[in-house]
């Protein structure tokens, strides 16, 4: 065993569209102080693993799908499926059906974009603990098992790092390591990622999985893994290493570079802010930097769609792109300011490469949103909408209903706001909204616990006006996504990936 070797996993399972941005900026630093690695993206490894071992089961749909896979793998990787929606849709959905319908006799259900269990809970520790004791009842432990056998006797590491960002991956990622501890019982097992920082920042914070998981890191884990190899002072500029994942056939039509501008968030001051609520720094890279990282990156990669993970792109960094164009189309959040209120700075970030923006709009009503502290006026996000239209770059709103703040009549003026700018819109997500569990703004609502498991992330309450979510859901269902101006542009969204595959549907990508 090489104890300075170091094996970085991706877990499943979220969308397999583009290669894990965490692991990439791991594998940047591990390189750079010359730490051998290797990187397995599990995710899109096991999903396309158990898609080519399914059986069909009695049902029409699911035969026909299972037959299918094969063609319906290759196709998601080629351009000419992203030039017909209705082609796409299908082999989506037909591969999602073989991943929802593989197991249905069991307690699991898998999909494109989730992973379920009916009886373990991924904010249970214990039920976690669990699914590390018994991995075969993990769908994904035949190729887990074959996996981790084949890595450990090629490679031997002596440490194995895992991303653990959605609770998506949580119950799937304590079965990988309970593979790993049977194999290897020796393997000193690193834990990090989005989802642990935000376990770890809660108050009161007490570790459940001592003397299972050798080291819990929260936020940037880049410092962290070189100090665990003994490398120490090691702070500073490391290029994200993508040589890894270049090959991988993604569910895209070529490979799509995922980058950060950016960890936190520039505005900081919305209510019920989780960056704020886990004293997330915001954390710039300087605009001239980005610059020079993404042509080294697009010129090695030559990657067919950048995409900017930032939680929002900042006015300078955008005023930076318009001065000198990405070499590639790309895509990310911003937010609604006096920049895109100007038509010509519009235009110039679409000469820059921009072919889609994410909007987080929230909502119709500017109660709601000044109650919110979003630090948007309509008037303004209307001109931008127009703006957008017209420079020829795609809007992906993204609305929020449920808020304490909103009632039934502000959703009604949420719908009205999207019906009037609906030939502005070309994307829609429509969600509800789920209470943090910590904060304090929470403190003034009646609330109580979502779950009882002790990893909780978010707490039901009783909403002031009464807009509970079965109010909400009905709302949305009869009024919303059913309006004659509404339903072609939810119709228009691509299924499961939605936002990641947006802009492979644009007029600037078709």
């Amino acid at each position: 065993m090489n104890r300075r070797k170091v094996l970085l996993i991706h877990p499943p399972v979220i969308r397999p569209c583009e290669p894990p941005p965490g692991i990439a900026k791991l594998a940047g630093a591990l390189k750079r102080h010359g730490v051998e690695y290797n990187i397995i993206d599990a995710n899109l490894e096991g999903l396309r693993s158990v898609c080519q071992n399914s059986v069909a089961v009695p049902d029409t749909w699911t035969r026909r799908a299972v037959t299918r896979v094969e063609r319906n793998l290759e196709a998601l990787i080629q351009p000419a499926a992203y030039q017909n929606l209705d082609r796409y849709k299908q082999a989506v959905l037909e591969l999602n059906r073989v991943l929802t319908m593989q197991d249905r006799y069991r307690s699991t259900e898998v999909s494109l974009a989730n992973y379920q269990d009916q009886n373990l809970s991924p904010v249970k520790s214990n039920d976690l603990i669990r699914a590390l004791e018994s991995p075969e009842k993990n769908p994904f432990f035949p190729y887990f098992e074959k996996r981790m056998s084949v890595v450990l006797e090629n490679d031997r590491p002596g440490l194995v790092g895992f991303s653990l960002n959605f609770l998506s991956q949580a119950l799937c990622t304590f079965a990988m390591i309970g593979v790993l501890r049977r194999l290897d019982p020796t393997v000193r097992i690193i834990l990090g990622g989005g989802l642990i920082t935000s376990w770890m920042r809660q108050p009161g914070w007490k570790n459940p999985f001592e003397g299972i998981i050798d080291e819990l890191v929260a936020g940037e884990g880049e410092g962290a893994l070189l100090s665990m190899l003994g490398i120490e002072g090691a702070a500073g500029f490391s290029l994200s290493d993508f040589a890894g994942f270049l090959p991988l056939p993604y569910f895209s039509p070529g490979f799509i570079l995922p980058y950060s501008a950016s960890s936190g968030c520039y505005w900081r001051r919305c209510a019920f802010c989780p960056e704020r609520a886990e004293a997330n720094p915001y954390r710039p890279v300087t605009p001239a930097r980005v610059l020079s990282q993404l042509k080294t990156l697009i010129c090695s990669l030559r990657p067919v769609l950048v995409h900017f993970t930032d939680n929002a792109l900042s006015p300078a960094l955008l005023k930076a792109l318009c001065r000198e164009p990405c070499a590639a189309p790309w895509y990310g959040f911003v937010r609604i300011t006096q920049h895109l209120a100007d038509p010509d700075f519009c235009r110039a970030l679409k000469r820059s490469g921009c072919v889609m923006l994410q909007i987080g709009l929230e909502s119709g009503s500017q109660k709601v949103l000044d109650g919110f502290c979003k630090g948007i006026d309509l008037k303004i996000a209307q001109k931008v909408l127009d703006n957008l239209k017209h420079a020829g770059i795609a809007a992906y709103v993204y609305l929020l209903f449920g808020t304490p703040w909103e009632s039934e009549s502000d959703a009604a003026k949420t719908l009205d706001f999207s019906v009037k700018n609906s030939g502005s819109i070309t994307f829609l997500n429509l969600a509800i909204f789920n209470l943090p569990a910590f904060g304090p703004q929470t403190e003034a609502l009646d609330t109580t616990p979502l779950d009882t498991g002790d990893l909780f992330l978010y707490r039901r309450f009783e909403h002031p006006t009464g807009w509970h979510r079965q109010h909400i859901r009905k709302f949305l269902e009869n009024k919303f996504r059913r309006h004659p101006a509404i339903a072609p542009i939810i119709r228009n969204d691509p299924p499961v990936f939605t936002s990641s595959h947006a802009a492979f549907f644009t007029p600037s990508l078709l």
